[in-house]
């Protein structure tokens, strides 16, 4: 009898630990406690692995059956579909291959969505043939086709088919994520808009909000409908529109679709009249979060230049959850008694606090909710204070400018679907090199990254350490109070937030890893 080739002689064990070289092992994860979860799992738009990478697992499972098994959920754990007629026969057809085969392997699921063309103002060949601008070189045909699709496959449904089906398939999913999509051709379109714009919006007009209620509306019905298994949502790019929307939506099946959820990611990006809009969804907050007893992670985030000034409590009702591991929001006015009740409620289970671009209000004071956070929080591992300040001052440096979104304008992606394959895998080789990441390294630098290119990423994950002043810990103990890391009361400067998130939780400014 002849002698197997050397490559089939490998047990399953070592064949996996080779193809976790090629693509990473997609079982493994980051704990929702540790401070690069929301950067790794939910916030950070997927990406399209490298070619090399993606050939060399579809040759391997080419090669016999034995290693086509091997290779499904290197490919298939990680599923990324954009809105459009393509993306959705890809879902359709991902679904229904072998049965199912390959969608059961799916266990994180992104929906790229682009912006709405508004109804009556989708003229693009009339604009763009009219328009007196040398820069313009887009092809109308192109745009055209776009929005005509667009409301073809809203008004046939054939987005809520291709979702139900494929979530249906989904039995093993656990997250669910919805990005805004811009592609570079959507960009260009909107450059010229913008270039000529008292001429333009007459004959074209793009929107988000009509895009992200109709994305939140389609995707839940279908998660209703499949009874999926998913635990984690996340909405980086989320409109308060979308939310406001859910209010006519709000049933006792949805409030059992929340109660599931483990953890919670939101995002919103627009900071027009966004405490009034706050206020409005104030009742929505109420009952998810009442339903919402699982939830392990929570963010809640909102544009960095225009922070929420509304009590915290008018988000969080004085929710308790028993099982909460890491808390974070962004950009808000708060109160030093706000921040040290919600962390008194979690003080046995709170892991990791995030309270980035956080501004005390005046009579509040950083160094009384650090003492507090020291003293009385039991497992309390980690604190990120990125941007904290004082609301007074941040009037003063911003001194009434206009608001500027602290996300990307969209997910970049080619126009050209087949380069964007639907399954998609990271890996460790992406999503490791997280700029905003610091868990498992130790870098050293003098820059600024609460100011730097850096600085808006929005995750719950940590800021990269500066070179911190020696300590020498045989010889004295650590500081008494915060006050001696030099809170003013009136900013908060990059060297001093540092200090006190290594303060809170009682380690070593030089020697703590994290």
């Amino acid at each position: 009898m002849a002698k197997l080739p050397g490559i089939l002689r490998l047990s399953n064990e070592l064949l996996r630990e080779i193809l976790d070289h090629i693509e990473a092992d997609p079982e493994k994860s980051v704990s929702i406690d540790r401070r690069a979860y929301l950067s790794v799992e939910s916030f950070k738009p997927p990406s399209p692995p490298l070619p090399a990478q993606a050939q060399d697992v579809a040759h391997f499972r080419l090669a016999c059956r034995r290693f086509g098994e091997l290779g499904i959920p290197h490919q298939f754990t990680r599923v990324t579909t954009r809105f459009g007629r393509q993306g959705f026969r890809r879902l359709t057809d991902l679904a229904k291959h072998d049965g199912g085969k390959l969608a059961k392997h799916v266990k994180k699921f992104s929906y790229m969505v682009p912006c709405f063309y508004v109804e009556g103002r989708e003229r693009i060949d009339e604009l763009l043939q009219d328009l007196e601008d040398d820069l313009v070189t887009l092809d109308p045909g192109h745009f055209v086709r776009r929005a005509n699709d667009q409301k073809e496959i809203v008004r046939s449904g054939e987005d809520v088919r291709a979702l139900k089906r494929a979530i249906s398939a989904f039995t093993s999913l656990q997250h669910v994520q919805i990005l805004r999509l811009q592609d570079t051709l959507d960009q260009d379109l909107l450059d010229v808009i913008r270039r000529n714009q008292a001429f333009a919006t007459q004959f074209v007009e793009l929107k988000w909000t009509p895009a992200c209620i109709h994305s939140i509306r389609t995707v839940g019905a279908a998660l209703l409908e499949a009874q999926s298994p998913f635990t984690r949502f996340s909405g980086p790019q989320m409109n308060p529109q979308s939310a406001i929307a859910l209010k006519e939506n709000l049933s006792q099946t949805f409030s059992s679709l929340v109660g599931k959820l483990t953890c919670l990611e939101v995002h919103f990006d627009d900071g027009f009249e966004l405490d009034q809009k706050m206020k409005e969804l104030s009742p929505v907050f109420r009952t998810v979060f009442m339903a919402a007893g699982n939830l392990q992670a929570i963010h809640i985030g909102f544009p960095s230049r225009t922070p929420l000034s509304i009590g915290l409590e008018e988000v969080f009702h004085g929710v308790r959850w028993e099982r909460l591991r890491a808390f974070g929001v962004q950009a808000w006015r708060l109160d030093a008694d706000e921040i040290v009740s919600l962390a008194r409620r979690h003080r046995r289970t709170l892991r990791g606090l995030r309270l980035r671009d956080v501004l005390l209000k005046e009579g509040s004071m950083w160094k009384d909710i650090l003492h507090i956070l020291r003293a009385e929080m039991e497992v309390l591992d980690w604190v990120s204070l990125r941007r904290i300040g004082y609301s007074k001052d941040f009037d003063e440096m911003t001194n009434g400018t206009i608001e500027v979104s602290d996300l990307p304008e969209g997910v970049s992606d080619s126009d050209e679907e087949d380069g964007f394959p639907i399954h998609l895998s990271n890996g460790n080789g992406d999503e490791g090199n997280d700029d905003d990441d610091d868990d498992d390294s130790d870098n050293e630098g003098e820059h600024d990254d609460d100011h730097g290119p850096e600085a808006n990423q929005l995750a719950l994950s940590p800021d990269l350490p500066i070179l911190l002043p020696l300590c020498n810990c045989n010889q004295r103990p650590y500081p008494e109070t915060p006050d001696d890391w030099g809170d003013s009361g009136i900013n908060v400067g990059y060297r001093e937030r540092k200090l006190w998130e290594k303060w809170v939780v009682g380690r070593c400014p030089q020697h703590s890893a994290s």
